[in-house]
């Protein structure tokens, strides 16, 4: 049974303002922020948690990270926005920057992860008909079943979560969608002459930390290449060190012709994202056949430098690993009858609840919101577990009691 709760009068004010003057796209748990310090937040009445969802990963760096935060205060006191119009004293240096650091010829900036991606599939389009030679308006991009690569008309018409598909047709054609980790599919499916890309996240992290097998990365790749089609891989989510390499490809040595980027790469600062490519694909968009306004703009410049600057010098893809061992450990320690199953690659991890009430998952987050630790259900039964990279192996334990504890209201 979840235990009784109560909002207070500050945090009900908030709640009803959204409830009555938001958008109702988004179901939160009933906690009301308005500070947070490395692996912790704050709501308004004073009680700290730790943040065990890390802004589905856009946090890995910790919260409100000193040096990240003056690099933004810096820079928003010079110059913000330029628009691509002009140039501006920080774009070339942070396309120099962002370039050495994951080894690519050129880098496209934008803002969110879904522009990302968009991004990324038109440059797989565009290859395909000016390099590969596909026939006009008949490029194909092979994606994953329990994809989520975000919720534009285009991304939504290949996904297949009926809540975020369903009453948005007509849907774009184009996509063929296929099992996750199934390379036999991902064969069949290249031998199509048309097909320009294969999109595919290293882990599913929506769906639920899904891992696929050792040696599909890899593989996935070789037959993309041996099939003169694109890998690109959509790392928003599981790169800049969250699953305890900078990149979830690197795990496989598997290097993406396309790579996608976001969310951490500004630390939680602002919207910043990147398509990294070589000349070969970056090239064949010409000047006016893309852009964004804000992409590139020099507050988001100087932050990512600084974002990324820190996942290096601090070394958080190290404490990543090591400290999503000792999490998944512990987990399985709990040895509790409500934990179907423990899965995860350093700090991106998920439990699956095992249990009669079809509710069970946000009843243990409200257990767990009220025992002071903030995690969100994904897909009904699964909970992600993702601190910041920043946490410590006592922190650790410490999470792991609050999780033990929290099971006990399931009984």
């Amino acid at each position: 049974m979840v235990p009784n709760y109560t909002i207070s009068e500050k945090a009900q004010h908030f709640l009803d303002l959204e409830d009555q003057f938001g958008a109702h796209n988004y179901h939160p748990l009933p906690v009301v922020l308005t500070r947070g310090e490395g692996v912790h937040v704050w709501d308004v009445d004073g009680k700290r948690y730790y943040d065990f969802l890390s802004g589905y990963s856009a946090v890995n760096q910790g919260h409100c990270h000193p040096a990240i935060v003056a690099a933004l205060v810096e820079q928003a006191s010079r110059l913000t926005l330029t628009s691509r119009a002009f140039y501006s004293d920080l774009l070339g240096e942070y396309s120099a920057y962002i370039t050495r650091y994951f080894g690519y010829d050129r880098v496209l900036p934008v803002n969110s992860g879904v522009e990302a991606v968009e991004t990324a599939l038109k440059l797989a389009r565009r290859w395909g008909y000016a390099v590969k030679g596909i026939a006009e308006n008949q490029a194909k991009i092979i994606v994953c079943a329990e994809n989520f690569h975000g919720r534009t008309l285009n991304v939504v018409s290949f996904s297949t979560d009926p809540v975020a598909r369903r009453g948005f047709g007509p849907y774009m054609p184009g996509y063929e969608v296929i099992p996750f980790n199934d390379l036999p599919a991902l064969a069949r499916a290249l031998q199509d002459p048309a097909v320009a890309g294969f999109l595919v996240e290293p882990i599913q992290g929506e769906a639920g930390v899904k891992v696929p097998d050792e040696g599909y990365l890899s593989t996935a790749k070789q037959y993309c290449t041996d099939a003169n089609v694109l890998f690109l891989a959509d790392e928003i989510q599981t790169g800049l060190a969250r699953t305890g390499k900078m990149l979830a490809c690197d795990h496989e040595n598997v290097r993406p012709d396309i790579l996608i980027l976001g969310k951490a790469l500004s630390g939680g600062m602002l919207p910043v994202s990147a398509v990294l490519a070589d000349d070969a694909v970056m090239l064949t968009i010409k000047p006016g056949e893309h852009g964004s306004t804000y992409g590139g703009n020099p507050l988001a410049c100087k932050v990512a430098i600084a974002a990324l600057e820190v996942l290096r010098n601090e070394r958080m893809a190290d404490n990543a690993r090591e400290m999503g061992e000792l999490l998944r450990q512990g987990l399985r320690d709990i040895d509790s009858p409500y934990i179907r199953i423990v899965r995860g690659k350093g700090l991106l991890n998920a439990i699956e609840i095992g249990h009669d009430n079809p509710d069970a998952a946000w009843d243990l987050c409200l257990a767990l919101k009220e025992n002071g630790l903030l995690a969100k259900p994904t897909h009904g039964d699964k909970i992600r577990f993702a601190p910041p990279l920043t946490i410590t192996a006592a922190q650790i334990n410490d999470c792991v009691g609050i999780i033990r504890q929290s099971l006990e209201a399931l009984s």
